[in-house]
């Protein structure tokens, strides 16, 4: 078993670049549509993959990073910075250097503990496919990295056995990338018959040399203070400016062409309320009432100017909503829905009820509150992405956007609840203000940076 410090001398990079020179080895293919990067901890992404996913951007792919912890445990001594003072720079960190590789880049930050990921290895697993689903590239077009399991490093292991048990399951493009190998590693350690090479040019070059530069806090001390070094020392660093990136092949790649679920039909909501008027129990289920009953409560004001909510179906929460609301509106194409829905609310001023197909056809202007509960799964990743997309665009600048979704697996639902939070999660214009997390479901509301709490909004701050 392998082990080692991050201040061992390691290995020079001479030898490595000697054992690079003398094999011949194969460029990887880079025609995708779609990069997923998984990194354990923040820096990782950029010291293995920060030329390639300059490269797919540059190419017009989608590139989305998600970062397993928040390494907040780097530097565990030391006498100038807290676990939480490093949580906060070093996503800090992740920002600027993907600004500097692929500016448009989402980033999904998990915050798992740094140094635990053993203990949810299961839960990483399903936010890492929760996240995938949302891609919508044909399954052979998307590609995952993650971490080498032989990178020797417990999280690095744990992150890379995630994204594998994920690319295997959902056929999607698999490779590995090594961190720690290059500091611990002789020539005899890299599995040389499966590696692939990603040159580098000039700009992608220069592009990643900047993204390195956004570490400080890895790269250099925190302070003159012992347990204040750096992590990721000069010497450590040559190896992630050479010329080109490294990843590791796996699996053969899947058959080409594989697409994704498309969104739930809609023939799919008419039998079920032909069959029932309350299929899911909204009326008579105290887990529907509760559920509500927190939804309500985690609105950050009292009441709202213009609201809107997304599949409001036979109009339970509406009612709820309408009085909290100026003017509300409800939107859903089921007819049987939206008729038990006016039985329900008779004839209120302020809500008006609208039959539409969601996201094709949205309702005009803009809401300073967006309701989007149980809705969000039902839709595939390019209508949930395209959702999204519009309730941002018609969300005022103070306003709200509230999701709420079941977190259990459904077999028939293209997404899952939490694939659809974690999407909004990865939103520029998207920041948290409340998080309500339960076994069954998870609630979210969502502000435009930088979200301030209800306390700093009502000026109790």
């Amino acid at each position: 078993m392998v082990t080692f410090s991050h201040l061992d001398a390691g290995t020079d990079e001479e030898r490595w670049q000697a054992a690079f020179d003398a094999r011949r080895l194969p460029n990887a293919d880079l025609d995708v549509d779609a990069l997923v990067v998984v990194a354990a901890h923040p820096d990782d992404e950029t010291l293995g993959v920060a030329g390639l996913m300059h490269i797919v951007a540059a190419g017009g792919g989608r590139v989305i990073v998600v970062v397993a912890t928040d390494g907040e445990n780097s530097h565990p001594v030391s006498p100038t910075h807290t676990p939480d003072d490093l949580r906060s720079v070093r996503r800090g960190e992740v920002r600027e250097a993907l600004d500097k590789v692929c500016p448009a880049a989402s980033v999904a930050f998990l915050g798992h503990t740094d140094g635990g990921l053993d203990a949810v290895q299961t839960r990483l697993t399903g936010e890492i496919e929760a996240l995938v689903r949302t891609v919508g590239s044909p399954r052979s077009r998307t590609l995952v990295v993650s971490p080498w399991t032989g990178d020797a490093h417990r999280d690095h292991r744990i992150a890379g056995e995630a994204a594998h048990a994920v690319a295997r399951h959902l056929g999607v493009r698999y490779r590995a990338y090594p961190i720690w190998l290059w500091h611990w590693g002789t020539a005899d350690d890299p599995p040389w018959g499966h590696i692939e090479l990603v040159p580098l040019g000039a700009e992608a070059h220069r592009a990643k040399a900047e993204a390195l530069g956004a570490h400080r806090s890895q790269t250099a001390a925190l302070s003159a203070a012992p347990g204040d070094e750096a992590i990721v020392s000069g010497r450590m660093l040559r190896h992630f400016t050479r010329g080109f990136e490294t990843l590791i092949r796996i699996d053969d790649d899947p058959a080409p062409d594989e697409s994704w679920h498309g969104s739930t039909p809609q023939e799919h909501f008419a039998d079920l309320y032909a069959r029932r008027r309350d299929p899911w129990g909204f009326e008579t289920r105290w887990y529907e009432e509760r559920k509500r009953a927190v939804l309500l409560a985690s609105l950050p004001r009292p009441r709202y100017a213009r609201a809107v909510e997304l599949g409001s179906a036979t109009g339970v929460l509406t009612a709820q909503l309408g009085d909290r609301c100026d003017e509300l509106v409800g939107v859903d194409f089921a007819e049987a829905a939206l008729e038990t829905a006016r039985d329900r609310l008779g004839e209120r001023e302020n809500v008006e009820l609208m039959r539409a197909t969601l996201p094709a056809e949205w309702p005009e202007g803009t809401f300073d509150l967006i309701v989007m509960s149980e809705v969000g799964y039902f839709w595939d990743a390019p209508d949930l992405e395209r959702a999204i997309a519009q309730a941002i665009a018609s969300l005022r600048p103070d306003g709200h956007l509230v999701a709420c979704h079941w977190r259990h697996p459904v077999d028939t639902n293209p997404v899952s609840g939490d694939g659809v939070h974690i999407a909004l999660r990865t939103q520029q214009d998207l920041a948290v203000v409340v998080r309500h997390e339960e076994d069954d479901f998870l609630l979210e509301v969502f502000a435009r940076p930088p979200a301030p709490s209800v306390a700093r909004e009502t000026g109790m701050l």
